[in-house]
């Protein structure tokens, strides 16, 4: 099999691990977290979300957060908007980078956002075009791409449709996340197919669920494509409420872990990212879902 000689890896953990966790989760250990996982040599980290505090409470210090953290030159740190409001916020936090969400399929936007896929496209063209005017890159998700809670099976062409509409407005990269873990490697393909007819597969990125353990299989899947970006969560955090069971991102020790084992180059250390999964977890009162976070800090203890 060809991979790639080299795999960027975007943590979300910070921002798209943590939004749905039922207790606050304080700036301080937003900002610890976030550091780590520079300092461990993650080339992206997603920061936070500038979202109404009414539907995201645990997102309500976005700006705090980004104020305070130490930005390490040559990494990214890409914040969430939803609509202009969130975007005047996100460029007051001196933001680099903004991202943008629609869906592939129509039952979950009107869910997720109270909009259809067309009016969520035409609420983000200002969006993209006020970031792009301010210097600010542009990154798209599109949900739903390998399953919807309410439609069932996605057809490929219209997350192909939903992805090249994003191109257009000035994406310099598109995630294509399979929000509710639902997908296969051999449906993943035809997806990453599908799409890069529209897309050049430099400008795709997978992002992965885990909720029925198929995401490193995914992953491995697509990088016999071409797909050389994956986004994922320290320590597993996170979850979808639109699917029971869901255990959100794939965790990122376990990517890293199969990188390695492959011998794809990706600049990030793996017992320092151990390590910030292990005190995020402990900060936070959660388990760590990532298997490898937990089999090297199980042998670490062994060892001593």
């Amino acid at each position: 099999m060809k991979y790639p000689r080299k795999v960027k890896m975007v943590d979300v953990g910070p921002r798209d691990g943590l939004q749905n966790e039922p207790m606050p989760v304080s700036t301080e250990i937003k900002v610890a977290l976030i550091e780590q996982l520079a300092d461990a040599g993650l080339p992206v980290v997603e920061a936070t979300s500038f979202v109404s505090p009414k539907w995201v409470p645990q997102m309500a210090d976005a700006a705090e957060v980004m104020a305070r953290i130490r930005r390490k030159p040559g990494v990214s740190y890409p914040v969430l908007v939803p609509n202009l409001k969130g975007l005047e916020g996100a460029l007051a936090a001196k933001a680099e980078e903004v991202a943008v969400f629609a869906a592939a399929t129509e039952a979950f936007s009107k869910r997720n956002i109270n909009c259809t896929i067309d009016e969520s496209l035409e609420r983000f063209a200002p969006v993209c075009d006020e970031a792009l005017a301010k210097g600010v890159r542009v990154r798209g998700y599109v949900s739903c791409v390998l399953g919807c809670p309410y439609e069932g099976e996605v057809a490929p062409e219209a997350v192909a449709r939903v992805s090249q509409r994003l191109l257009a407005m000035g994406c310099y990269e598109v995630s294509l996340g399979d929000t509710i873990g639902t997908g296969t490697p051999a449906k993943a393909q035809r997806m990453i197919e599908a799409v890069a007819k529209y897309v050049p597969i430099e400008r795709l990125a997978g992002h992965f669920h885990d909720t029925y353990g198929q995401a490193l299989g995914n992953i491995v899947a697509v990088m016999e494509l071409g797909v050389a970006t994956f986004d994922s969560s320290v320590a597993g955090l996170g979850g979808c409420p639109y699917a029971k069971g869901a255990t959100g991102n794939v965790a990122s020790e376990d990517v890293l872990y199969l990188m390695n084992g492959l011998g794809i180059e990706t600049g990030v250390d793996l017992d320092r990212l151990v390590d910030a999964g292990a005190e995020i977890c402990a900060a936070i009162g959660r388990e760590n879902v990532s298997r490898a976070g937990r089999a090297l800090t199980a042998k670490r203890a062994s060892a001593r």
